[in-house]
């Protein structure tokens, strides 16, 4: 999950304040949360499994 954050973070970063990089940061994660695929492919990376 963290290198899909950072991939639009990244430019943000060298020149930005600590609070816009915080709030890209909070926004991307955000976006994530309704991409169940992705999160799941994150997921299936680790090899570990969620328990019903």
């Amino acid at each position: 999950m963290w290198s899909l954050v950072k991939r639009d973070i990244g430019n943000l970063a060298a020149a930005a304040s600590l609070s816009q990089v915080t709030r890209a940061i909070k926004h991307r994660l955000k976006t994530l949360q309704y991409w169940p695929d992705v999160i799941d492919g994150c997921l299936a990376g680790t090899g570990l499994a969620l328990g019903t």
